[in-house]
C-alpha cells in the first residue's frame, strides 16, 4: 500500500513535471540556452540544439513517469529515473550555488521555483526513487535486466495506454513548437490586462538592497556590507581607510518581495532610448512585431507582416527587437532579448492590444496567412 502510494505520487510529479514543458517546449528551449550560455556552462555551440535537448528531456520523463505509473519495466524505469534525478539534481545544485539561472524551468512557466527549492524537490525525489527501488526490488523479474515483473495479464491493456498517452503527448508538442502552446501558463496570455499588471506592480514593487563585498588591505579580512551601513559608517569609505570594494563581487539582494508578474520586464524604447511603454499600453490599439533572433527571420516573412500591419489604419504600430535597423517600413523600437523570448515563442511575432489588454497574437507567418 505505502510503496504503490509513493509510486503514484512520484510518477504523477514527473509525468506532470514533463507536461508543463512539453505544452511550451520552445519555452523550455530557452532555459536550455541559458544553461549552455558563457556565465553558466559556456558551452555556446551547444545553444542551437537546445530545442533537441528539451525534446529528449521531456520524452524522458513522460514515458518513465509513465511506465512508472503502470509499473512496468521497473527496474529500468527506476534506475533511469534515478540517473535523469541525479542529472537533474547537479544542474540545480549549480544553478542555487552560483546563482547563475534563477528559475529551472522545472515546471515551466505554470510553477515558479527558487533554485535551492529546486534542488531540494531533486533531492526529495531521488530519496523517494531509491526507498521505491528497494522496495520492489523482489519483484524485478531475474530474467529480465530491464526490470519487467512476471505479471503479463495486464501488459496488452497497459501497453495500449502508453501507446495513445505517447500520441497525444506528441500532439500536443508538435503544437506548441509549430503554433502556440495549447495551454498558455505565462503572464502574457490573452486578456490580460498590462496596464492593470504595471499599476499592480507599481503599488507593490520588491524591494532590493546592494551588500558590497569589502576587502581589508591590512588584515586580508573580507566583509559583506549592506549599503545603508556603507553610507553611515565612515570607517568602510573615508580617507585613509584600508576598506575597499572588490570588484565584480558585489550582489543585489531581495529585500522585501512586492506583486510577481513577468509583466515588468516589458519596456519598450526607441533606438534613442526613449520609453515608449505607456504610449503603446495607452492606445486605443497597439500591433507589435516582435523578433528576438532579427538575423534569423525571412526577409520575405518580414516584408509580408510589414505589410499587413501597416493596412491596419489607426493603430500605433512598432516593430521590437533586439537591433536598431530590424524592420523597413514600421518604426523600430528596442527591448531586452530575453524579455522578448518571455513573450514571444515564435520569431516574428505579433501581438495585438486594445487598451493595453492583449487581444490577440500569433506567429507571424501565421498572421500574414
Amino acid at each position: 500500500m505505502i510503496k504503490g502510494l509513493l509510486r503514484f505520487i512520484i510518477a504523477v510529479i514527473f509525468i506532470a513535471s514533463g507536461f508543463v514543458k512539453a505544452v511550451d517546449l520552445v519555452g523550455f528551449s530557452f532555459k536550455m540556452e541559458e544553461y549552455f550560455s558563457p556565465p553558466v556552462f559556456n558551452m555556446p555551440f551547444l545553444e542551437k540544439f537546445a530545442l533537441l535537448f528539451s525534446i529528449i528531456v521531456v520524452v524522458l520523463e513522460l514515458f518513465l513517469g509513465f511506465l512508472l505509473l503502470l509499473k512496468l519495466k521497473l527496474k529500468f524505469t527506476l534506475s533511469a529515473l534515478i540517473a535523469l534525478c541525479v542529472f537533474f539534481g547537479f544542474l540545480t545544485f549549480y544553478s542555487a550555488y552560483f546563482n547563475v539561472v534563477t528559475d529551472c524551468g522545472c515546471f515551466g512557466d505554470a510553477i515558479k521555483f527558487t533554485p535551492w527549492e529546486s534542488f531540494l524537490k531533486d533531492v526529495v525525489l531521488l530519496v523517494g526513487l531509491i526507498i521505491l527501488f528497494i522496495l520492489y526490488r523482489k519483484e524485478f523479474s531475474k530474467k529480465d535486466v530491464y526490470g519487467e515483473t512476471n505479471k503479463t495479464e495486464n501488459n496488452k491493456f497497459k501497453l495500449a495506454a502508453l501507446g495513445i498517452f505517447c500520441a497525444i503527448m506528441i500532439v500536443i508538442m508538435s503544437v506548441g513548437i509549430i503554433n502556440e502552446p495549447i495551454i498558455d501558463f505565462r503572464d502574457y496570455k490573452i486578456g490580460t490586462d498590462l496596464k492593470a499588471e504595471k499599476d499592480k506592480i507599481n503599488k507593490n514593487p520588491s524591494e532590493y538592497k546592494t551588500f558590497y563585498s569589502l576587502k581589508n588591505s591590512k588584515t586580508g579580512e573580507v566583509l559583506k556590507v549592506n549599503q545603508d551601513d556603507y553610507v553611515n559608517q565612515t570607517k568602510y569609505w573615508e580617507e585613509g581607510s584600508p576598506w575597499t570594494i572588490e570588484e565584480g563581487k558585489n550582489e543585489s539582494k531581495l529585500i522585501k518581495e512586492g506583486y510577481k508578474s513577468e509583466i515588468v520586464k516589458f519596456k519598450i524604447e526607441d533606438p534613442t532610448g526613449n520609453d515608449l511603454t505607456n504610449e503603446i499600453i495607452n492606445a486605443p490599439k497597439a500591433i507589435i512585431v516582435f523578433s528576438y533572433h532579427p538575423k534569423d527571420v525571412s526577409p520575405e516573412l518580414l516584408k509580408k507582416v510589414e505589410a499587413k500591419v501597416n493596412s491596419q489604419k489607426g493603430a500605433v504600430i512598432y516593430g521590437v527587437s533586439t537591433e536598431q535597423n530590424t524592420f523597413k517600413t514600421i518604426k523600430n523600437a528596442m527591448m531586452d532579448g530575453t524579455a522578448i523570448k518571455t513573450i514571444a515563442r515564435s520569431n516574428p511575432f505579433v501581438l495585438i492590444l486594445e487598451k493595453g489588454k492583449i487581444a490577440d497574437k500569433q506567429p507571424a507567418k501565421n498572421y500574414v496567412d
